[in-house]
């Protein structure tokens, strides 16, 4: 079965949160299991773009604005676990960033461009598989644009990753997209603006989510479209994430100061946690407590100024924390490294390398999020033998079961509170404290299998139900 992923991002070639993990890692394991899986994706001027070799397999135009944009479809020469192509649009696409506030022109000029290179294929893939509302309105011009009419009978597949981000532009620019039967306009139009995301869900054969429990919260709460996704909830499921356990192994982790197994998780886990604590001058005898993450008020890092205000005066604890975003949360966890020298450290940025140390190094994992649709630093935690404390919702309560239930291994939060966090916090101290718990849960966590074989035999059922 030939399947076609379509993108705005893809590890390791251009990465701003989860959705890159994900299309970086189900087609290979997709290939893996006897299916033929490729990417497609904008061709950004970034360092995998500018240290690799590229080969042109096509080129031509999208008019947008009375403007003829040209644009070339480019084959990476090396091999990467999957076929993967990239739109090239000089003028568009080819930027430091992924996205930017003029993505609608950027993206619907991707989707345009690919769309126009697939009418010219000789053999069509038998599923065509899009993510995020980047790439929502691929379905609606497969199957209603007269100029990709030889599309309308390919399956499509359309993924929410985050239903926060739906890619609203007015109907004034209705006019950008290929010519269609304009009585069918009410098809991109949710709440009277064009939605990308809810023409996908309106359009797409199946609708998928990256978790079974964040399908039901958005039939709940999903940014306005919940009316919609109740709708047509007979053709949503949700489809937990898995993890990239060859990226993700402390086996063979490069990035790693030791490299570990669950043989010698003891000294493996120490080893990373002492570069950490003298690295941030942090106390290694203390248990550490990292987060990970973008600062955005879904992910509850809002909380944190006031939390660690708090409570790293009444607690003997380690905090490092990672991440980069809202510029107010910033600029408050900087201002405690100074007040909190010796047990707190902010690390700006994004650092690929010093996360995987941190999972391996890290006690536990903080991820308090209001909202989540799977998440995968809490799996990355488990892969690597750090405890997770996460709040109930989305994914994270599909992954996490608490220490109060049968099997439990991690804290779970009712909800996003300063209150919630400070008793899960106290949690994960008492738990810190016994030695032979602490070990164990380790130990078990890391038995937990979270790779993506399970989760791309399920897709590969639905793309067969599809194709019936």
């Amino acid at each position: 079965m030939a399947i076609i992923h379509i993108a705005s991002e893809c590890f390791s070639i251009a990465k701003v949160g989860g959705l890159a993990d994900v299309v970086g890692a189900l087609p290979k394991y997709q290939n893996q299991n006897n299916q033929e899986a490729m990417v497609i994706m904008p061709f950004y001027n970034v360092p995998f773009t500018q240290n690799n070799q590229f080969t042109t397999v096509f080129d031509g135009e999208v008019p947008l604005y009375g403007k003829n944009y040209t644009f070339e479809i480019l084959s990476l020469l090396d091999d990467i676990g999957f076929p993967i192509y990239f739109v090239a649009i000089p003028e568009l696409l080819f930027t430091e960033y992924v996205y930017s506030q003029d993505d609608t022109l950027r993206f619907l000029a991707f989707q345009i461009a690919v769309l126009k290179w697939m009418i010219t294929w000789e053999n069509q893939p038998d599923i065509i598989h899009v993510h995020d509302h980047h790439t929502g309105l691929i379905p609606f011009m497969m199957t209603q644009s007269y100029q990709f009419e030889s599309l309308k009978m390919i399956p499509t597949v359309f993924t929410i990753h985050n239903a926060q981000y739906q890619g609203w532009f007015s109907h004034d620019k209705v006019g950008l997209l290929p010519k269609f039967d304009f009585s069918k306009v009410g098809l991109l139009d949710w709440n009277g603006v064009i939605n990308p995301m809810a023409a996908a869900i309106k359009c797409a054969w199946a609708v998928t989510t990256v978790s079974p429990s964040y399908m039901k919260e958005l039939q709940i709460i999903a940014n306005g479209l919940e009316n919609l996704l109740a709708h047509e909830k007979n053709k949503c499921v949700g489809i937990l994430n898995g993890i990239d356990v060859e990226v993700w192994n402390p086996e063979t982790d490069a990035f790693l100061k030791k490299n570990y197994k669950k043989t010698n998780l003891v000294t493996g886990k120490k080893a990373n946690k002492n570069w950490l604590c003298e690295q941030y001058n942090l106390d290694k005898d203390k248990p550490l407590i990292v987060f990970i993450g973008r600062f955005v008020h879904d992910k509850g890092c809002d909380l944190f100024g006031m939390l660690f205000s708090e409570f790293l005066l009444e607690l003997n604890i380690s905090v490092l924390i990672l991440g980069s975003g809202d510029v107010a949360i910033q600029n408050e966890l900087e201002g405690l490294n100074t007040v909190f020298s010796g047990k707190y450290k902010y690390v700006s940025g994004y650092n690929e390398a010093l996360s995987h140390i941190m999972y391996a190094g890290a006690d536990f994992l903080l991820m308090p999020s209001r909202v989540e649709p799977c998440g995968l630093n809490q799996m990355y935690a488990l892969r690597y033998g750090t405890i997770p404390i996460v709040n109930k919702v989305g994914g994270l309560k599909d992954t996490v079961v608490d220490f109060k239930e049968h099997n439990g291994f991690g804290i779970v939060m009712n909800e996003c509170t300063i209150l919630e966090m400070k008793k899960a916090i106290v949690n994960a101290s008492d738990i810190y404290a016994n030695p032979i718990l602490f070990k164990t849960t380790k130990n078990q966590i890391m038995k937990i299998d979270h790779s993506w074989l399970a989760s791309a035999k399920e897709y590969q059922q639905l793309y067969k139900k599809l194709k019936m």
